[in-house]
């Protein structure tokens, strides 16, 4: 087809073959592609939220059967390795009910976050309403440190995508009709009055908090300017 001859098509394979396919590998480190594993899956089934703990991921935890059959027969072994068997067994029963209780707390939690922010996971971020770490520890009977140990670091798969569970937890401020809203609604707010702005002439803070006042919002013009700066909006 090209007119050469086979050693010259030789050559030119070889050369290929030490061409890289992908040569932005070359610019980046394959271990920090982490993905998220959601902690807490929720899924709407017939109108009702339904709560899994994912824990597929995790290793399950058991119990040697040769251990047990070790204490079982009374002559099996000396009374010092029966007080060090017995002693290991009591620290792995100990470390498998940790785990439980960790589970079910979390489960608790999330189920408490899922009842409270329930129009947030059906209508979006203008739906999240302001919630802190006190209102789920009184609603669960744990401690605010509990509770917040229990939502470090971990991530719930919901209809709004997988977010941090400390998503679920924000500020609020007053409006005119002495409720609170969140400050992700507020920022939502903001963002729509922005992207709808004439380009050639922006709105400065002070007009922006004056557009959410007359949508029944008190703002000032500085937490305009914080929330803005967070969304990293110029």
């Amino acid at each position: 087809e090209l007119g050469v001859t086979v050693q010259e098509v030789q050559g030119a394979a070889d050369i290929l073959k030490t061409f890289d396919p992908k040569p932005g590998r070359n610019f980046s480190d394959p271990s920090n592609n982490r993905y998220i594993v959601p902690d807490v899956i929720v899924k709407k089934v017939d109108g009702e939220y339904i709560i899994l703990v994912n824990d597929m991921v995790a290793p399950g935890i058991r119990i040697n059967s040769t251990y047990r059959s070790v204490l079982a027969k009374e002559k099996s072994c000396d009374s010092q390795t029966r007080r060090f068997v017995e002693t290991k067994l009591n620290a792995a029963v100990w470390l498998i009910k940790s785990i439980e209780q960790r589970r079910l707390t979390l489960y608790k939690v999330a189920n408490c976050l899922v009842d409270m922010q329930r129009d947030f996971l059906d209508y979006g971020i203008k739906y999240l309403k302001p919630l802190n770490l006190k209102n789920v520890a009184e609603e669960v009977g744990l401690h605010e440190s509990t509770i917040s140990r229990a939502t470090a670091n971990k991530y719930i798969q919901t209809p709004q995508g997988i977010l941090e569970m400390r998503h679920f937890f924000c500020t609020g401020l007053s409006n005119v009709a002495g409720t609170s809203i969140s400050s992700g609604c507020i920022k939502e707010m903001l963002q729509e009055i922005i992207a709808g702005e004439d380009c050639r002439v922006p709105l400065n803070d002070q007009k922006i908090s004056d557009l959410l006042r007359q949508k029944g919002i008190k703002i000032s013009r500085r937490t305009v300017a914080k929330y803005r700066s967070e969304l990293n909006i110029p």
